[in-house]
């Protein structure tokens, strides 16, 4: 159905959501729909921040690792 529109049909389609809803709630819709986009991406970016700042807090608990980390403290000590 989609498919046999065409671009005289696109235009009468634009015409009469012009008309319908006017210039001006349609230019308001559009800077909402930008403003809900931008915080869409600034959420996916914080996401991917805190992610990542959580992977390299995240601490090696292998006992080797746990030797190495307690060995400098017990220098400090003597």
């Amino acid at each position: 159905m989609l498919n046999n529109i065409g671009l005289p049909g696109l235009i009468l389609l634009v015409i009469v959501v012009l008309v319908l809803f006017g210039r001006g709630k349609i230019a308001s819709l559009m800077g909402e729909v930008g403003k809900g986009i931008t915080a869409f991406k600034r959420g996916v970016k914080d996401s991917v921040d805190e992610g990542e700042k959580a992977l390299e807090e995240a601490r090696d608990v292998t006992p080797a690792a746990q030797e190495k980390a307690q060995a400098p403290q017990d220098k400090d000590k003597v």
